[in-house]
């Protein structure tokens, strides 16, 4: 785990806090009015509350924003005698949540944060507000088998399996330390202008051994071995809680470990847009056209922002500075700063 005092040059200065309520002592960022609507910003794989350094700042002015590391990764421990699985890290978050006391929760979740957060949400729903998604799933709803994503149209997928017999997969990804840009390109990351000497430390620092690693490879092997499925089953039935929460998924088109393409066909309400020189596509979480929110329909990112220039909004009227009524300004989504992992 990385020292909870370490700001990687002034990239990171945000305030430590610990929770050990788990048996484990898990770091997470808390900044902003303590009576303000929280905004929980969950990270996915192999990053940590590191991804929204960018975020944290401007959101905080006016939100309270907690951002825990998830068991494993940044600067949370890495205990060997523990499940990492999605039931684990969403239990984790249902006891860091009640410990802090957040009610009227805006989810943020990236890649594994999605399920994580829907995971909580559809246990817990009195707790939350909203939920974004980006670059991820929520793992509920109807489509059908032609539109759903072969597990095969995943590069990262198909590499994780291709991998397993030869002992491939767990010596990469046991080896986050000196493999994690590598890993990050295989889902997807392009943005080499990003990464420089302090970047990578960032992003090496939790794996200095294979032990440490081992939130890492747990991960995608939680869901590539199936084992995710008898948790997302019984949450099912707070699925009509799920679906009456404002939502919105953004997602860029080149992801290689939740390909978009074969499903985005059932989504009439998505709109594409061309920013920073890659399509992204903001769309509802569910098949029917109209994405979840409050004043109607939502649409994609504004044309020319990056992907990565924060896929959230401000979530108070006005507070980007449009003129969209209150309800609707809630839910605008003018980026706040750019942003890459």
């Amino acid at each position: 785990m990385i020292p909870l005092d370490e700001t990687y040059e002034g990239t990171f200065p945000f305030a430590p806090q610990t929770f050990d309520g788990c048996g484990f002592v898990q770091h997470y960022v808390d900044e902003g009015p303590r009576g303000a609507e929280p905004i929980v910003l969950l990270h996915g794989e192999p990053t940590w509350g590191y991804l929204y350094r960018h975020m944290i700042g401007p959101l905080s002015e006016h939100h309270r924003v907690v951002v825990p590391d998830h068991m494993g990764f940044g600067k949370s421990e890495t205990p060997q005698d523990r499940e990492y699985t999605l039931q684990t890290h969403t239990e984790n978050l249902v006891a860091l949540v009640e410990h802090l006391d957040l009610s009227d929760i805006t989810f943020f979740g990236q890649d594994w944060g999605g399920p994580i957060a829907t995971a909580f949400t559809v246990r817990h729903p009195q707790r939350v507000k909203r939920m974004v998604y980006a670059n991820s799933l929520a793992g509920y709803g109807r489509i059908g088998d032609e539109d759903a994503t072969p597990m095969a149209q995943s590069r990262w997928f198909t590499w994780i399996g291709g991998g397993l017999e030869s002992g491939r997969t767990a010596d990469v990804l046991l080896n986050l330390g000196s493999t994690v840009l590598s890993v990050m390109k295989l889902t997807g990351f392009t943005n080499s202008a990003a990464v420089d000497d302090t970047w990578i430390r960032a992003y090496s620092d939790p794996f200095p051994d294979r032990a440490s690693a081992i939130g890492g490879l747990e991960f995608p092997l939680d869901a590539y071995l199936g084992r995710i499925a008898e948790y997302v089953i019984a949450g099912a039935d707070g699925g009509p809680d799920l679906v009456s929460k404002p939502a919105i998924l953004l997602e860029g088109w080149e992801d290689g470990a939740i390909p978009p393409r074969p499903g985005h066909r059932r989504f009439p309400g998505a709109v594409a847009r061309r920013s920073g020189g890659r399509t992204t596509r903001g769309r509802p979480l569910l098949p029917g056209g109209r994405p979840r929110g409050p004043g109607g329909p939502r649409q994609g990112l504004p044309p020319g922002q990056p992907l990565g220039n924060r896929l959230i909004s401000q979530f108070r009227p006005g507070g980007c500075g449009c003129q969209l009524p209150p309800r609707r300004a809630s839910w605008c989504a003018r980026p706040l700063t750019a942003h890459s992992p």
